[in-house]
């Protein structure tokens, strides 16, 4: 080897990256262009929020996407692949009253930390497509979508129980109260009732479930459930109650009509009026119900709840048997489910039956169970199963479903109620009482009433000169932004001072990412050919949240006229978090790894020598130190080990557990990679093979050549990045153990094609995992043109004819022996071989064959006695 090729013995990571993403900067490498005559392809991974730094579970996000979006772009697709950033939002405002800065100074000091950090992973985006939610000129055409919406009547505003995050000062959607507790703050959100701007999803809760069953082969099945149970759709029946001494009725929605018969209390929301006309004359009942506004409004926040009412001293008189029930205001109803009043029957509802039990109500039992006799006396619990309707009337001995029917038909009938289908779903509250959002572009005039902004006066900007305190509204306390005219009467009037809920900004981004430069909200033609989103990646805490919204946007937006396919994401990838071991120190608390040393008997605290505690393996987080910095790693090894460690150390859809021993041996790999490609550069030049060779030792190389192109093309497609690895792997070995078994003055012609073959279809297929090494390496084989533009290898079906087979030779279940037969070998000359063998023989002496178990093509398992 001469001077020149031995200096490249080594691989440097460092100066490679360096070079190729250089390279793929000044060749605008990835740029996406619309070409009609070409399949596109769009991959997305759900944008970050500029937090300040990227993570390891960016870092493992990013490199999926990039993997999948450089497979692609090999495939011959016209890839669409960018990134943005989700830039509005409360730790924008936190960070500045901290660090006594602006919101937008913070916000963009982050993006371009963290675009810097990304680029340092290789990942093939087109930057020119880049966008930031908070950046103006988003904001803007965000605006103009809000008043088409607005046109189209699916915004609106009304008096609303919310939830409030006191922490954070804001409102909050019930998908945002994870635990009764703010989805960012932590604190346990209490109700309020605000003036709040809503968008109707509700008008398309039918269209979000069956649109989910186009998405049953892309999506999670955990997701889909996920959006049908918070979807909630309900078939059920809608009666009233009459309020005895009174001419008020009370309205109920139930979706158990066959339990009516059962119903021994009714209990109503602290916010429903009649709750409210109780407690103008009793000091009492306006006590209770402050305290249970003190709670917030979701359900899962209402269910961890002691369950407490106050009797009101009303009377509700059953429709059916005309008997008098006690009227409760209850903290576990809410007054925006259903009616915000509760048909109670505690025998077979557990909220009902722990309310019964706690005020001593009567439990009425209608169903009974099939072979058991339920007493109310030993209950310890409702029962909510099947059974057989009793103590019903005329509805006794029926089952529970054909009783459901017939009392619904006997409401019906006599005029007191109807079928109903509801929905759980709930219209979403986009206002927030924040300053680092979207303006809302209304205008409250006293003459003319709620009045849009003129599209020829948007975008309504935020103001710069703003007072941020960490209490309240800041846009609503400054002295002049709120303050304009009426655009129609041209008197003074109010500017709404809520801005939109962070989630808008990213229910229609990837519309965005089609035409980020156009002048309007969106450019339909670039839309309809970039969408739907092929492949869209993203952590599942989003399925109700992001997700849901999302969808809901695009429809709206379809029925705008901006797009015309019906569901935004058509496959949904669903990756698992980055775990790390905790370290915890029983006086200084959570102990970063370099902050403990180790010791003979342990582990020890490095301040105070205690022993530290080897905890859990929990998600990767600041506030428990169990972090790996990615720029750490890629520092050290280079980005293309961080990478392959990330797709190799677990399935995407699991949880990644971090493993310095994984990233070492990453980094082993790809330096024996390094060395093989190079041994073979310095043979004679030779092209790759094209057919089968003679000799067998190298029939069997190409082989294997050809069986990984099949595998590695097909794991890609089922997201088995982890087996692909591990078959180019595989091929890497075999290739080395040829290359070193004789002097490169023996090697014939043909072996040198087959290891030529070998070199660049494992280089080829290894880009999309780990780029900067394999251009490299593509380079150094002799080839001109970028690995970037060439073509995914095809594998030889001639090749793929495997001669010979090895299979496994087990008895009882345990491996004895592994067996090498013609592919084409039958079972019985295979199990003639494997008796034949010693290891077998000396295993079955004195011991009978009982059965015989053959898998073809992968074991033959004796069962012995």
């Amino acid at each position: 080897m001469n001077e020149r090729d031995r200096s490249r013995d080594k691989y440097n990571p460092q100066a490679i990256e360096k070079k190729w993403q250089t390279y793929w900067e000044q060749q605008q490498s990835f740029r996406a262009v619309e070409e009609p005559q070409r399949e596109k392809y769009y991959l997305l991974v759900m944008f970050p929020y500029p937090s300040g730094r990227i993570h390891m579970g960016h870092v493992r996000n990013y490199t999926i996407g990039d993997l999948l979006a450089r497979y692609q772009r090999l495939r011959g697709k016209n890839v669409l692949h960018p990134m943005g950033w989700d830039a509005f939002g409360m730790p924008a405002e936190n960070a500045a009253i901290q660090k006594k800065t602006h919101p937008r100074t913070w916000t963009y000091n982050n993006i371009d930390t963290m675009r810097q950090e990304l680029r340092s992973m290789g990942l093939s985006y087109d930057w020119q497509r880049e966008l930031a939610t908070c950046d103006p000129h988003y904001a803007h055409w965000e605006q103009e979508l809000f008043l088409k919406l607005y046109e189209r009547g699916l915004v609106y505003r009304k008096l609303s129980q919310v939830n409030w995050d006191p922490v954070d000062q804001t409102v909050l959607a019930n998908e945002q109260v994870i635990d009764g507790k703010g989805w960012r703050s932590g604190a346990v959100v209490e109700r309020r009732e605000l003036s709040q701007w809503f968008l109707k999803i509700t008008a398309y809760a039918e269209e979000l479930l069956s649109g989910l069953q186009q998405l049953e082969e892309g999506w999670p099945e955990t997701v889909r459930s996920m959006q049908t149970h918070w979807i909630g759709k309900s078939h059920g029946l809608e009666f009233s109650f009459a309020i005895a001494d009174s001419t008020e009725s009370l309205p109920v929605y139930t979706t158990r009509p066959d339990t009516v018969m059962g119903i021994t209390f009714c209990s109503i929301a602290a916010e429903h009026p009649l709750a409210r006309q109780v407690a103008a004359h009793n000091p009492a009942a306006q006590q209770f119900i402050q305290e249970c506004q003190s709670a917030g409004t979701s359900e899962e926040a209402v269910e961890r709840l002691e369950k407490k009412g106050f009797a009101t001293g009303l009377f509700a008189i059953h429709p059916l048997t005309g008997e008098k029930v006690p009227i409760f205001i209850a903290n576990f109803v809410l007054m925006n489910y259903g009616t915000g009043a509760v048909m109670a029957v505690p025998a077979h509802d557990q909220r009902d039956f722990e309310f019964a039990r706690t005020y001593q109500l009567p439990i009425r039992i209608v169903i009974q169970p099939e072979g058991t006799l339920l007493d109310p006396q030993e209950m310890s619990a409702a029962y909510t199963g099947p059974g057989t309707l009793c103590n019903s009337g005329p509805f006794d001995g029926l089952d529970n479903e054909t009783a459901k029917q017939k009392i619904i038909a006997a409401f019906v009938a006599d005029n007191l109620g109807k079928a109903t289908t509801q929905y759980r779903l709930r219209d979403w509250g986009i206002s927030r009482q924040r300053y680092w959002g979207n303006p809302i572009p209304m205008i409250h005039c006293p003459h003319c009433g709620i009045v849009a902004v003129p599209s020829s006066q948007l975008p309504v900007p935020l103001p710069d000169d703003v007072e941020l305190t960490g209490s309240g509204n800041p846009l609503a306390r400054h002295p002049t932004w709120k303050h304009t005219h009426c655009p129609n009467c041209g008197q003074a009037a109010e500017r709404e001072t809520d801005t939109m809920d962070t989630f808008a900004e990213s229910s229609w981004y990837f519309l965005r990412y089609c035409c980020p430069d156009y002048a309007g909200p969106l450019d339909v033609h670039a839309v309809n050919y970039w969408m739907p989103v092929d492949q869209y990646v993203g952590g599942i805490e989003h399925a109700v949240l992001h997700l849901l919204y999302a969808r809901f946007f695009h429809k709206a937006l379809r029925d705008c006229g901006f797009v015309s396919c019906d569901e935004p994401f058509s496959r949904l990838l669903t990756q698992g978090m980055v775990r790390k071991d905790t370290l915890r120190c029983p006086e200084h608390g959570w102990r970063y790894p370099e902050e403990v040393r180790q010791e003979a008997d342990g582990l020890h605290c490095q301040i105070c020598a205690a022993p530290v505690q080897v905890g859990r393996n929990e998600k990767m987080s600041k506030s428990k130190h169990n972090v790996v910095d990615p720029n750490e790693i890629i520092q050290g090894y280079g980005a293309d080990t961080a990478r392959l460690f990330m797709l190799f150390a677990a399935p995407p859809e699991q949880d990644l557990e971090w493993n310095d021993n994984g990233v070492d041996g990453a980094w082993r790999f790809l330096n024996r990679l390094w060395r093989l490609i190079m041994e073979i550069v310095d043979l004679p030049a030779q092209p790759p093979a094209r057919s089968m060779p003679e000799e067998a030792e190298l029939r069997a190389l190409r082989s294997k050549t050809h069986l990984t192109i099949d595998k590695v093309n097909r794991d890609v497609q089922r997201f088995q990045f982890n087996t692909a690895i591990s078959a180019v792997m595989e091929l890497v070995n075999a290739a080395n153990e040829l290359l070193h078994g004789k002097a490169d003055a023996e090697r014939s012609p043909s072996e040198l094609a087959v290891l030529r073959e070998v070199a660049e279809s494992a280089v080829l297929l290894l880009n999309p995992f780990v780029p900067h090494i394999t251009e490299e390496l593509w380079q150094q084989l002799g080839h001109a043109q970028p690995l970037c533009l060439q073509r995914w290898p095809e594998a030889d079906p001639e090749a793929l004819q495997r001669e010979s087979i090895t299979l496994v030779v087990q008895i009882n279940g345990k491996l004895r022996a592994r067996l090498t037969v013609a592919a084409d070998a039958s079972q019985k000359s295979i199990e003639e071989a494997a008796l034949a063998e010693p290891t077998i023989q000396q295993q079955l002496q004195n011991r009978s064959i009982h059965k015989r178990i053959f898998v073809p093509g992968r074991l033959l398992n004796l069962v012995v006695q």
